[in-house]
């Protein structure tokens, strides 16, 4: 007892001493940031109603709004990642305002301005969403020797029609999986099958036939009406075509005899 007696005033005291120079350490820390010069920030206006949802009211009944182009992708393979993550929500911001213009602009049967504003975010955000990609390959295969992407494999449905399948992971093993095994056949037969997909083939093999024609006939309708035109840059825009066998057809040779 008599050594807490001797111990308890000066742990107070002690005590006393500490919460003393803290207090004056604490007010001596609020003076001088008191002091101290505030540097003014611009921000943008916040904005809680629906109005964000729609263009800039000086733009309403406009036959044209100025706008500038699409963001490529050597634009944004110079970006960081924060920046692209920040224009990702910059452009999904502008693409649901111009959408939700669009449909505002079609219940007034009025002209939507500048529509091709929407192709253009579109394609920045294609664009982006390619460059991200780009990277996310990059440092998997650096790191693992593999690119990172979700495995897949093109098979066939109940028609017969090849198409690429995407794995994703699930809880219940595939051997297990009813819902999955019955809407994921991989497998076809029967006569009828058959009998569509030699139809559907020769629809493709068509639609082929018919579109090389078409290149066919205009590069031979440009060599006649121009022969003196660049075959490469023709080359370049048919590809399909051979450039050098047409232009030795008679019919073009005399074309341009004729013209001589």
């Amino acid at each position: 007892m008599n050594i807490l007696r001797q111990i308890l005033p000066v742990s107070l005291q002690f005590a006393r001493c500490i919460s003393t120079t803290t207090s004056q350490q604490a007010l001596a820390l609020y003076r001088r940031k008191a002091t101290m010069p505030v540097r003014q920030i611009c921000t943008t206006p916040s904005r809680y109603d629906l109005m964000e949802f729609f263009d800039d009211k000086k733009n309403w009944g406009e036959q044209e709004v100025k706008h500038g182009r699409a963001w490529t992708k050597d634009d944004l393979r110079i970006k960081s990642n924060g920046d692209l993550h920040k224009l990702w929500f910059v452009l999904l911001k502008e693409r649901n305002m111009l959408l939700t213009m669009e449909h505002e602009c079609k219940a007034k049967m009025e002209l939507f301005p500048s529509a091709e504003r929407l192709d253009k975010v579109e394609e920045s955000m294609g664009n982006l969403e390619e460059v991200v990609r780009e990277r996310n390959r990059a440092y998997y295969e650096l790191e693992t020797g593999e690119t990172g992407e979700r495995p897949g494999r093109v098979v066939p449905n109940e028609l017969g029609v090849r198409f690429y399948y995407r794995a994703f992971e699930h809880v219940i093993p595939r051997y297990a999986n009813r819902k999955w095994n019955e809407r994921h056949k991989f497998t076809f037969g029967g006569k009828a099958v058959w009998k569509f997909l030699r139809l559907y083939r020769e629809r493709l093999y068509n639609q082929k036939r018919k579109l090389r024609n078409r290149e066919r006939n205009e590069v031979v309708h440009l060599l006649r009406r121009f022969p003196n035109i660049d075959r490469d840059s023709l080359a370049q825009r048919f590809p399909s075509v051979d450039v050098e066998k047409l232009y030795k057809l008679d019919k073009i040779r005399l074309n341009r005899s004729v013209d001589n």
